[in-house]
């Protein structure tokens, strides 16, 4: 399917049905569900990328949560990782509430758009190599339609990193040796328009109960980033 615009990339992507793997999982969490939602009716499907075309600032995963994103059709809707990213999305003026429940929410983004190499939800929140590969076509197509306003990425985590750096590939030249992943890196990448790289640790539950990953840390990788692409 050719796709000129994020709406029709969005609508594509959660058809998708290319990994056999992640598609029983999904589903077979949907049909099962988490007691706490049981009168709910998941999502079930691969989660699409959430923000406004012409998005300045791109954030960029790992994949949805079982119970968050894979329930709601959000990404990082839902679940507690998703209440430390809209907390500090709000804080630095990016998101017009700090919680992110469920798709008609009210909740806005303000020139960013929230997406992942992976968009469905794996077992374990272990997508293999190739179900990572397999997604990428979608990353790719959607990092081409932002190109004209993308300013900077904030990359939250190795895995995400990792499998951003080939979709940059196909969309500008990347500095060699590669860059590593880093929190607090920022990387400028050359070519145009001006593209900046910035890491920050996941905002996974085993960073942020532990003290890996801090509000402020949080924010400060953030703000910086937003600084980067004209937001604040």
């Amino acid at each position: 399917m050719t796709t000129n615009t994020l709406a029709e990339l969005d609508a594509a992507v959660s058809c998708c049905r290319r990994c056999p793997r992640l598609v029983q999982w999904r589903e077979q969490v949907a049909a099962t569900k988490r007691a706490a939602f049981a009168d709910e009716t998941y999502w079930g499907r691969p989660v699409p990328g959430f923000g406004p075309p012409g998005a300045s600032l791109a954030i960029v995963g790992l994949a949805p949560a079982a119970h968050g994103g894979n329930r709601t059709g959000r990404m990082f809707t839902g679940d507690r990782s998703g209440d430390v990213l809209f907390q500090a999305l709000y804080d630095v003026g990016l998101a017009s509430q700090p919680r992110s429940t469920h798709p008609g929410d009210g909740l806005e983004l303000r020139g960013t758009r929230i997406t992942a190499p992976v968009h469905c939800a794996p077992p374990a929140n272990k997508p293999t190599p190739a179900e990572r590969d397999e997604c990428r076509p979608w990353l790719v197509r959607e990092f081409e339609l932002l190109r004209p306003t993308l300013k900077a990425v904030v990359v939250l985590g190795a895995f995400g990193w990792q499998a951003l750096l080939p979709v940059i590939a196909r969309v500008r030249p990347l500095p060699k040796p590669l860059p590593r992943f880093g929190h607090g890196t920022r990387v400028p990448l050359p070519g145009e328009p001006p593209l900046t790289l910035f890491g920050c640790y996941h905002v996974s539950q085993q960073n942020t109960f532990t003290g890996r990953l801090t509000p402020a840390m949080l924010r400060d990788v953030l703000a910086l980033a937003a600084r980067e692409a004209g937001l604040i």
